[in-house]
């Protein structure tokens, strides 16, 4: 039976973070399944599709992959964020904030079993055909970021994210938030977890 690989472990310094300090680290390339969007991701049904459809193809590649003989555990839903103007974003106007939603992959899935795994999705989601139209497998550089891990409702993220863009700042560092997007893993899940206890961690990749 191969081992089963947990990348929260292997990727501790980018999966388990400082709840205390913000932490300056190099996220290497990395490969998502990702679907983009726009919208109040607390009422957008188009939110809350993406991950009807990506856990399916997610979990069919993890059986594919394991059949294979790499077993792995699939990873924490993660997003980036932002707005066509930023001041919407840290003002908290959700309904105009943009998003990807995204799930990492292990660099030995290839684009020929995302296809395959896809394609099985699509004959058991037949009610999702948007989402599937939006989802691409993708690779994604981040290089130097700054992070935290948050613990916290997710509407009182402001001053955590304020003091990381000071960490940045102390650094020398700057950032376009359409281009170096922040991001936030999700280590809870919100529908089971009291919401002052939600484990989030939050970084901004900046040059």
């Amino acid at each position: 039976m191969p081992v089963k690989i947990d990348f929260k472990k292997k990727l501790k310094h980018l999966y388990n973070p400082s709840a205390i300090e913000v932490t300056i680290v190099e996220v290497p390339e990395m490969q998502y399944l990702m679907v983009d969007g726009q919208g109040d991701p607390n009422t957008s049904q188009e939110f809350k599709d993406t991950y009807q459809i990506l856990y399916p193809v997610a979990y069919k590649l993890k059986f594919m992959s394991k059949a294979n003989g790499k077993d792995y555990i699939v990873p924490p839903p993660e997003a980036l964020w932002w707005a066509d103007d930023m001041e919407d974003f840290l003002a908290g106007n959700k309904d105009k904030w943009k998003w990807t939603s995204m799930l990492m992959v292990p660099d030995f899935i290839t684009p020929e079993m995302v296809e395959e795994a896809i394609e099985f999705t699509k004959e058991k989601k037949p009610d999702l055909p948007q989402t599937f139209t939006n989802l691409r497998f993708e690779k994604y550089t981040e290089g130097k970021a700054a992070q935290i891990l948050y613990i916290g409702p997710y509407a009182e993220e402001h001053a955590v994210i304020m003091r990381i863009h000071q960490a940045i700042g102390e650094q020398g560092g700057t950032f376009d938030g359409h281009v170096q997007k922040h991001h936030e893993i999700y280590l809870s899940d919100p529908r089971r977890a009291n919401p002052a206890k939600l484990k989030t961690i939050i970084r901004q990749p900046f040059i």
